[in-house]
């Protein structure tokens, strides 16, 4: 039988700090990946949870805020007495007072 040669012992010590210096540098990778996932999973849950209340009275504020702005810019606008003319009067009234009986506004997009 052929007689192996034996490894200098330099070897096995040289390859197990090259595993250790990838290990620690895989570790280094992986703990930054970890914390990576865990911020992108506090963001979906933040983003998935049912709003609150306070939540829904801060949107409130601001869908009241808008409107009194919009109401303001509103008034600025030059009046349109061409398309009030074209329109009877009993359409006239009943189209305005529909459409601030709710508060609500149709946006277009």
């Amino acid at each position: 039988m052929a007689k192996r040669k034996t490894t200098p012992q330099r070897l096995p010590d040289a390859v197990r700090e090259a595993v250790e210096r990838t290990i620690q540098a895989t570790v280094g990778q992986a703990e930054a990946g970890a914390e990576s996932v865990a911020a992108r999973v506090r963001e979906a849950f933040e983003t998935g949870r049912p709003a609150t209340m306070d939540d829904v009275g801060k949107l409130r504020r601001e869908v009241q805020a808008l409107s009194k702005r919009l109401d303001a810019i509103e008034k600025q606008l030059p009046k349109r007495k061409a398309a009030a003319s074209r329109k009877p009067a009993a359409s006239r009234s009943t189209s305005s007072a529909r459409g601030r009986s709710t508060g609500a506004r149709k946006r277009s997009s």
